[in-house]
């Protein structure tokens, strides 16, 4: 049958990996890359995204368009 049995060899960086993985929260220190990496998804991302929201809203109607029709409103 399929499965793991008793004769099962763990590779040892493997096992390794998945500790470190599993407890990354506890190896985790505050860089300035890090810092970094966090404001850009944290505020720029979101910033940028709203922006093009905001000057977009209203602009496109995608519903009841015919073959040949403009999507952009105005």
């Amino acid at each position: 049958m399929a499965g793991p049995s008793k004769s099962l060899v763990l590779d040892p960086a493997l096992q390794k990996y998945y500790e470190l993985n599993a407890n990354r929260y506890k190896y985790f220190r505050w860089t300035p890359r890090h810092a970094w990496i966090a404001f850009i998804y944290v505020g720029v991302i979101p910033a940028t995204l709203g922006y093009i929201a905001y000057k977009t809203d209203g602009k496109y109607d995608l519903r009841g368009k015919r073959k040949g029709d403009t999507i952009a409103e105005w």
